[in-house]
């Protein structure tokens, strides 16, 4: 298990499933996902088979609340090149609808998240695309460090109307000097 103060990281496990399903069949939450449609049991265990369990280029997690090992959402780091060293973050809270949420369950993941990759798979770019609509991903991952590479015109249909897309990165190099100055600044 990955662990922040709030929350911890895990494996995710068969039971999880028709929860994570749920969520993301919420349309409060499903307008922020690349998934189009309603998904039933049979394609959230085929993605979990897959994806989660056999793809080397996904490693998917159960975050949960570490008081009470609540599930509260998913994260994990996709579409990993291993040859060029980059990835995707993938971050939803669906406990409460949250999404993005204010209790910094979204930030603690993202944060182990990254430490993860960056530390342990010796990535050298995190990303994440984030749709124009989604201000809540965009100031957390603009709060975490992550600097805009540049916007994908149009690049998203959502409810008639086409959105941009803003890719969002982070460097090792970046996060390593960020980690410094913060393990630093608790030492004073």
């Amino acid at each position: 298990m990955l662990k922040a103060e709030l929350v911890g990281l895990t494996a995710i496990e068969r039971e999880d499933l028709r929860q994570l399903m749920d969520w993301r069949n919420d349309p409060r939450l499903r307008r922020y996902f690349r998934e189009y449609r309603e998904i039933n049991i049979p394609m959230q265990e085929a993605w979990f088979e897959q994806k989660a369990l056999s793809d080397p280029m996904t490693i998917m997690f159960a975050i949960r609340r570490l008081d009470d090992n609540e599930l509260l959402g998913s994260c994990g780091l996709v579409r990993i090149n291993w040859i060029s060293r980059h990835a995707e973050i993938s971050l939803y809270i669906g406990w409460d609808g949250a999404y993005v949420d204010n209790e910094g369950y979204a930030e603690e993941s993202s944060n182990l998240l990254l430490d993860y990759g960056f530390s342990e798979l010796n990535l050298n770019k995190i990303w994440i695309e984030v749709y124009a609509f989604d201000k809540k991903k965009k100031i957390l991952f603009s709060k975490l460090g992550f600097n805009v590479d540049g916007v994908l015109r149009q690049n998203y249909f959502y409810k008639g109307k086409f959105w941009d897309s803003c890719i969002m990165s982070m460097l090792s190099s970046e996060w390593r000097k960020k980690k410094y100055k913060n393990e630093n600044s608790s030492h004073d």
